[in-house]
């Protein structure tokens, strides 16, 4: 009888209007990993770490009152894992996303003023052990220039016309804050062996939204905007070098049975310096080790 019942509420999955409908079929996945969910007549009793404290990662204790909301960090967390990976959890992701070809445009705005179109293709082999073993492969096409900015894993080098080459420390800042300060960076946050805990509740514009603080072993810190209603990350911000960052998230859809925001908007302070469309985004696509090593052609 359980089993039909839940069943039949993933089979309806695409017909939730409601966030509760979805809250029930994740709890029911949840329970099934291992996750403690109460129902709407009890209350949530684990404490609440002290100040400084790193919230542990022991999703067996968890245990949820949806009347409250969700609570800690952890529990943004391993909701908003589920929503991106459609309700298969890490495992499907790992599975889907083995490799990332990402194509599409880039608008960037310069510091006086000017503003430049490239192309752009991203392509990544995913490790299952951390953010920090990925291989990325970042190539970038401008007007009258191309090159790729490449993390084997280990280090950051650049590419151009089949030589390495070593990127100035604004280009190596910038690639590093896609990696580093991305939503990979909160879906991951247990693999990378980050710190999570959630700050407090906002609205902006009106939307109730859960903000939670990663923070990984760098000492990197990224605050995550995740909706109420849909669990999706609407906006992150961090800072780098004294300057706030803020990166907004718009245009969600499922690619390959995961979400995927397809446009982003950075501002560096109060000024847009960055609009990053995707045209084109593909998983499990075959890709070459050879790509992620110095003596390669240049070419995406």
């Amino acid at each position: 009888m359980i089993i039909f019942a839940f069943v039949s509420l993933i089979n309806h999955w695409r017909n939730f209007k409601k966030l509760h409908f979805k809250i029930l079929l994740i709890s029911g996945l949840l329970m099934l990993s291992g996750f403690s969910v109460v129902g709407a007549q009890e209350k949530f009793d684990e404490k609440t770490p002290k100040e400084g404290q790193t919230e542990k990662p022991s999703a067996t204790q968890e245990k949820i009152d949806f009347r409250k909301g969700l609570t800690t960090g952890i529990q943004v967390g391993e909701f908003a894992i589920l929503i991106y990976s459609n309700a298969t959890g890490r495992p499907g992701l790992n599975q889907i996303r083995k490799t990332t070809v990402e194509i599409g445009k880039i608008q960037t705005t310069n510091a006086d003023g000017s503003v430049v179109t490239s192309d752009y293709e991203n392509r990544v082999v995913r490790s299952e052990d951390s953010l920090y073993k990925e291989k990325i492969r970042f190539y970038q096409k401008f007007p009258d220039a191309a090159y790729s900015l490449v993390y084997d894993g280990n280090k950051i080098f650049g590419l151009f016309d089949n030589a390495v080459f070593t990127p100035t420390e604004d280009a190596v800042g910038k690639f590093e804050n896609r990696i580093w300060h991305g939503i990979e960076a909160l879906l991951r946050y247990k693999e990378n062996g980050s710190q999570i805990k959630l700050e407090t509740e906002e609205k902006i514009l009106g939307v109730p939204l859960y903000v939670v603080e990663v923070t990984d072993k760098e000492m990197r810190k990224t605050k995550f905007y995740v909706s109420k209603k849909s669990l999706r990350v609407m906006m992150l911000t961090y800072e780098d070098r004294g300057i706030k960052y803020r990166r907004k998230f718009y245009d969600h859809n499922i690619a390959q049975g995961t979400l995927v925001p397809y446009r982003s908007v950075l501002w560096a302070e109060n000024k847009i310096v960055e609009e990053k469309d995707i045209s084109t985004i593909t998983f499990g696509q075959p890709l070459d080790d050879g790509i992620f090593e110095g003596a390669v052609a240049n070419t995406p």
